[in-house]
């Protein structure tokens, strides 16, 4: 069976799913919860960085017809490893956009009444638009990682 794309109603459903999870969780624990820093949330900024990058070596050496096995050459089985990599990184980042979206939707009304939501909303959006950022880039490197389309053969009919 052949490896589909990522369907982007996968990564919705994903990210409705968890931030129904996370506002109800939220609701029901969060005098419990530490504060929430703005380190906490840009987490996954170093990875998304990390992906885009390795999704730009890859699209070049793809673009270059420099794939296969010896010396500067992207082999086969790294760029496999490559979109597992991604297919992992662009779920983890939907669903942690998820996360902090559901978290942001019951303290970001809570932020005149309580001083701890006002202090943990800002962690909460870098954390959302880390969350974006991972998928995003995950996304890019899945589609760099695509095979070039074979050319047609029209010599063998000729």
């Amino acid at each position: 069976m052949p490896l589909k794309p990522t369907r982007i109603l996968d990564l919705v459903a994903n990210l409705l799913i968890a931030a129904v999870a996370a506002w109800a969780a939220t609701r029901m624990a969060y005098a419990n919860f530490p504060a929430i820093s703005v380190f906490a949330g840009a987490s996954l900024f170093p990875v998304a960085v990390i992906e885009a990058v390795l999704a730009f070596m890859i699209r070049a050496k793809v673009n270059n017809d420099e794939i296969g096995d010896g010396r500067n050459r992207l082999h086969p089985i790294t760029a496999a490893r490559a979109v597992a990599l991604a297919k992992a990184s662009v779920h983890v980042g939907s669903i942690a956009a998820g996360v902090w979206l559901g978290f942001l939707c019951w303290v970001f009304p809570q932020r005149g009444t309580l001083r701890a939501a006002a202090a943990d909303s800002p962690g909460a959006i870098v954390g959302l638009l880390a969350g974006l950022a991972l998928a995003a880039a995950a996304l890019w490197l899945e589609y760099c990682c695509r095979a070039p389309d074979d050319p047609p053969d029209d010599a063998a009919t000729t």
